[in-house]
């Protein structure tokens, strides 16, 4: 139940987002600025923060950032697999081919407050293990739907905002280095904006009839990432007698729903931006009800 509270304003945004998207003013043009702005601004101040915040132990980031890593991995394997019944464009495959290891890191803050404090710590490790390679990994997809060389791939992966504020986050967090409180601040008020404004967006582009109209590859996404990725994380993680607490986070980790970033990317690259929003949304919804029930098999 908290979970389902803690996620209500998140539909709400989307709901506003749906609103606004039907009032005169912004336009389609004016969307895809503002994705932009998230793209460039919003969301690298974001993933700096979570990057930089993160406390390491070297146990913990061995076992949690390869767990992470491991689940991301499996996740984009049984994604691949289902690809017959994705788009025909690759392109717009990739775009909706992300959300299969992408995280909702909200969500993620709020799922691990309802465990213990050691979840807690732990979760913000994953984090931070996960991001940089989360978007290496989406960057380096739409990139090559956009039919990219390996030169030009790279360029574009390393260049790429949200890779830079991971490894810049990580970097402030390994070495100990910490910036003035004021000039912290200012990505700090950033980063508080960065999910209400894609979740509008989000809103904006979704098709209400497609949300309701889930075809066979957007449902198995959603079998990947809720069912499918916690369940094996779970069973994996009983079977290796990992202590509770790095248990606990590589379930929840595993059962949370994709990220809104996945939309903002899809957007920039000229990826379908509305399919890519209904699937958030669809897994915004589906994980009010799925990540709770993980959260009481693990409780």
């Amino acid at each position: 139940m908290d979970i389902f509270v803690a996620l209500l304003p998140d539909i709400g945004l989307i709901l506003i987002g749906v609103l606004l998207a039907r009032t005169p003013g912004i336009g389609e043009a004016g969307w895809k600025a503002i994705d932009a702005l998230n793209f460039r601004v919003l969301f690298p101040a974001l993933i700096f923060m979570a990057a930089s915040r993160a406390s390491f132990d070297l146990g913990d980031l061995t076992v949690i950032g390869l767990g992470a890593w491991f689940i991301m991995g499996l996740g984009c394997g049984l994604a691949w697999l289902v690809r017959p019944l994705g788009p025909a464009k690759f392109l717009d495959f990739a775009g909706l081919w992300q959300t299969a290891w992408r995280f909702n890191t909200a969500i993620a803050l709020v799922a691990a407050n309802a465990l213990s404090a050691d979840v807690r710590s732990m979760m913000a490790v994953a984090i931070g293990a996960a991001v940089p390679l989360a978007n290496v990994m989406a960057v380096s997809a739409l990139s090559r739907g956009n039919a990219l060389g390996f030169r030009k791939t790279v360029i574009q992966v390393v260049s790429n905002p949200f890779f830079l504020a991971s490894l810049g986050g990580l970097l402030m967090s390994f070495s100990g280095l910490t910036l003035p409180e004021r000039v912290l601040d200012i990505p700090a008020r950033l980063a508080q904006a960065a999910i209400p404004v894609a979740l509008l967006s989000i809103g904006a582009s979704l098709n209400l009839r497609a949300l309701a109209r889930m075809d066979l590859f957007l449902g198995a996404l959603n079998v990947i990432k809720l069912l499918v990725l916690p369940g094996v994380t779970l069973l994996v993680t009983s079977l290796a007698g990992l202590p509770p607490a790095q248990s606990a986070t590589l379930v929840v980790f595993s059962a949370l729903p994709t990220a809104s970033a996945a939309h903002v990317l899809a957007s920039v690259f000229g990826a379908d931006r509305a399919i890519v929003a209904t699937m958030i949304a669809q897994s915004t919804l589906i994980g009010c009800v799925t990540l709770p029930i993980w959260l009481a098999l693990i409780g």
